[in-house]
């Protein structure tokens, strides 16, 4: 008996062992392709531009390989930073970033496979998007590979194929987001009659309300818990784990959310979540 007891210590000491050693292995080499990724981006090009937008111009923001961030404020002036980041100088040739303005539309985008031709493929270049636009705009982002934060828009907002978290401060027009491959965060105030769609997303989802707001929520298709103890809903029917139907205030405009693989959370706005 004690020989057998042995032998299992022995045994689940030795799995142990391996397990240690594997670990630290996915260490070293998380750590290698943090050291190989943009920390070793020393060349820097920046841009800044200021233009003139008319009020309810288009802002469409697409194809960055790095962050965008937005702030806004009252006017009509855009200002925009672009910090684009590579190993050599001659990297920096690839991947540049676009920008197309004029008094009713804005354009922000890189290169597309076309234009920057094959040897752009191997080219490691990273772009931060740094943007303080007016609030009286139509804003649309997609084909972002990381993190985009939005401040308050009073127009429609459609944002679509991003890798990374998308926080937006305030929503007031007719807004879509989907396919985003992170958690989402939006703070809803006030919406025009089309409301609000949140649908694809591979991460959780928190919906941030004030006491004044009224609408019609819908979720269904969630692959994670629905937490709303934070904020009064009025149900509707029957409550089930992945989906139901509650109205917020006296109802108004419509609230859907669909297809969460993740938790979705519903608080007042002004929380810290």
């Amino acid at each position: 008996m004690k020989t057998r007891i042995f032998i299992g210590l022995l045994a689940a000491l030795l799995v142990a062992a391996v397990a240690s050693q594997s670990f630290y292995a996915a260490g070293q080499k998380e750590r290698e392709r943090d050291d190989s990724g943009w920390d070793n981006l020393t060349e820097k090009e920046e841009i800044k531009q200021t233009y003139q937008l008319a009020s309810g111009a288009q802002v469409d923001v697409s194809g960055i390989n790095g962050t965008v961030d937005i702030e806004t404020a009252n006017g009509n002036t855009a200002e925009v930073h672009i910090i684009r980041s590579a190993r050599t100088k001659e990297d920096l040739q690839y991947h540049k970033i676009i920008i197309e303005p004029s008094a009713n539309k804005l354009v922000i985008r890189g290169e597309n496979k076309k234009e920057r031709g094959y040897e752009g493929r191997n080219r490691n270049v990273r772009h931060e998007v740094i943007l303080r636009l007016p609030r009286q705009i139509q804003l649309a982002t997609s084909g972002v590979n990381g993190r985009v934060t939005v401040g308050e828009i009073d127009g429609p907002i459609n944002i679509s194929g991003i890798n990374g978290r998308v926080e937006v401060a305030q929503a007031a027009g007719y807004s879509t987001l989907s396919g985003i491959n992170g958690r989402v965060k939006v703070t809803l105030t006030r919406m025009n009659e089309r409301g609000i769609q949140i649908s694809g997303i591979n991460g959780g989802v928190e919906l941030a309300f004030t006491d004044s707001l009224n609408a019609d929520l819908d979720v269904s298709g969630i692959n994670g818990s629905v937490d709303a103890a934070d904020f009064p809903l009025t149900i509707q029917g029957k409550m089930e784990r992945h989906s139901f139907r509650a109205k917020i205030g006296s109802g108004g405009a419509p609230i859907n959310v669909s297809g969460v693989n993740g938790k979705v959370r519903i608080t007042r706005a002004g929380r810290a979540g």
